[in-house]
């Protein structure tokens, strides 16, 4: 998402090529959600300048390839994960989990696939598992499954809160467009180890999103409390102020708990260029 067109000179450097833009987002967010790996597996050199344009303690939390889970759903994968694994070596400790997004059709009878895959995952990452099947949500004994066979590869569960996103129609052809693709998912606030993350979908308008996370601020704090090392990933429907929003939600957390240390200072240096 660093190179998303409506962040261009207002939180991106528009003097950067795309290709080095993520200095500019990194100065603003100090994590960023790796959905474009799931299209695509990025050439080693690309995954190099990512490392370049980060400090070490940055976040990527990078989604595994569709051919992964939603192709071949997590069975004889060899040929698209290991070249994979192999391409984002170059991020290190950048690389906070590896997320596993299901598709909604992958439900409680799948687990013992679940289960197989991630065992056998290499143990020098560490995962975290999106599921989208509403038995998951709505049936207690399947939840109690799934939390069992992350336990025992010590991975998370994602939440994706989309339920102050539907609460009302939409306004905006954004938001029209995000009713008809995005799940509706409710809210999960129990986190399975002490790297939870969280994904949140507001709505076009900054004043109510600001208003609809008040319940995540809490949670986020009192995980943070218990010593756990949350990431919270905010989303808009067009995402135009999204890199705002979430150091907004970072400001509110630390109006709770004034220790935690703040996000870097954005770069700005789209100032006319000098000889001097």
């Amino acid at each position: 998402m660093w190179t998303h067109t409506s962040w261009q000179g207002r939180f991106l450097s528009s003097r950067l090529p795309a290709g080095e833009r993520l200095r500019s987002y990194a100065s603003w967010c100090n994590t960023v959600e790796g959905n474009t790996t799931f299209y695509a597996t990025p050439s080693r050199s690309t995954v190099e300048s990512w490392a370049r344009q980060t400090y070490p303690d940055f976040r990527f939390v990078l989604k595994l390839p569709k051919p992964v889970t939603h192709e071949r759903r997590l069975t004889g994968v060899e040929q698209d994960l290991d070249p994979f694994l192999e391409v984002i070596e170059p991020l290190g400790p950048r690389v906070h989990a590896l997320w596993v997004q299901l598709p909604g059709s992958f439900g409680p009878l799948d687990l013992a696939l679940l289960s197989g895959f991630m065992r056998r995952l290499p143990r020098s990452y560490r995962y975290a598992v999106e599921v989208r099947h509403r038995a998951f949500f709505e049936d207690e004994r399947s939840a109690r499954l799934l939390e069992k066979v992350l336990a025992e590869t010590g991975a998370e569960w994602v939440p994706f809160d989309t339920a102050f996103f539907f609460r009302s129609p939409p306004t905006t052809d954004a938001e029209r467009e995000g009713w008809a693709r995005k799940p509706r998912m409710p809210r999960r606030v129990r986190a399975l180890t002490d790297r939870p993350i969280v994904r949140y979908l507001g709505r076009d308008d900054a004043e109510a999103t600001a208003r609809s996370w008040r319940p995540w601020v809490d949670t986020v704090a009192a995980w943070l409390e218990e010593g756990r090392s949350p990431t919270f990933f905010l989303h808009t429907p067009d995402n135009r102020e999204a890199p705002a929003l979430a150091r907004r939600f970072h400001d509110d957390v630390r109006a709770l708990l004034p220790e935690l240390e703040p996000l870097p200072e954005p770069i700005v240096d789209d100032e006319p260029l000098t000889l001097f």
